[in-house]
């Protein structure tokens, strides 16, 4: 009887150890575990991200839900289902290329993963997490032009994104070929294609994964890829909390594969 005791006394006893050390663990969403920029994200209840909403695969509005889909959204589902354990609480507010660090820079979003090209100078600027997509510039033009490579486009006007790098990456490969074209800048993708399609420039140029959507029956894709791009979640320069926050989520989603599959899902493995 005094050992059937003993055992008891000592079962209880383990069972209150482990209850302390469960309460020890709590959840990512509990205050004190998180980075204080972190956790305020966590008390307002929803991620706020700027994603793009013309880029098919990455970032498009669907016509018959009007909901954005793709590749980056994706992504963000991904970090709200961690930080809430619920990927519907996240806000996506479209962006482009000229839009996307403004609404960082007021705090209107938290995160902007959006194509956005990691470089030197935006780190001066912007927080970015460890790259989840390469990509390189590339040019589509009018089967009908018949070129061959950006050698072949002396004197085109190129259409380009506002604030975008594919404009500096075009410049610096069109004088290394002895060239020299002119831009015209567009404040979104389908307005691009639409002055390639009527004439207005000889070329739309930005990151080839992005062009693969815009592909038609009278267009095609030149060979020449330049200038490599780096795509990073990027976060206000102040939060670095939340910066190394992602950057620890980003680096464990590319470790087991969990990037990799987006990208097979989404048809972005080239």
């Amino acid at each position: 009887m005094k050992i059937c005791k003993k055992m008891i006394a000592l079962l209880l006893i383990a069972l209150t150890v482990m209850s302390i050390a469960a309460c020890g663990k709590k959840p990512t969403s509990q205050k004190g575990d998180l980075p204080a920029d972190v956790q305020a994200i966590v008390d307002r209840g929803v991620l706020r991200v700027g994603v793009k909403e013309d880029v098919p695969k990455f970032g498009l509005r669907n016509t018959s839900t009007n909901e954005i889909e793709g590749f980056e959204v994706q992504i963000a589902k991904l970090i709200a289902k961690d930080l809430f354990g619920d990927e519907t609480k996240v806000q996506f507010t479209p962006v482009t290329a000229k839009t996307r660090g403004p609404l960082l820079d007021n705090g209107e979003l938290d995160l902007v993963i959006a194509t956005f090209t990691i470089t030197e100078e935006r780190k001066l600027t912007y927080n970015f997490s460890t790259p989840y997509y390469q990509d390189a510039v590339g040019l589509l033009v009018k089967k009908a032009a018949n070129y061959k490579g950006l050698a072949d486009m002396n004197g085109a006007v190129i259409g380009v994104a506002q604030s975008a790098t594919s404009k500096t990456a075009v410049t610096k490969e069109a004088e290394a070929k002895g060239i020299k074209v002119t831009f015209s800048e567009y404040a979104t993708y389908p307005e691009i294609k639409a002055a390639l399609d009527s004439g207005r420039v000889q070329a739309f140029c930005v990151d080839g994964s992005i062009l693969g959507g815009y592909v038609d029956d009278t267009t095609v894709i030149l060979p020449d890829r330049f200038s490599p791009q780096d795509y990073g979640v990027a976060s206000k320069l102040t939060n670095k909390g939340l910066a190394e926050y992602v950057d620890g989520l980003i680096k464990g989603w590319l470790s087991d594969k969990t990037i990799e599959k987006l990208k097979t899902e989404w048809k972005l493995n080239y």
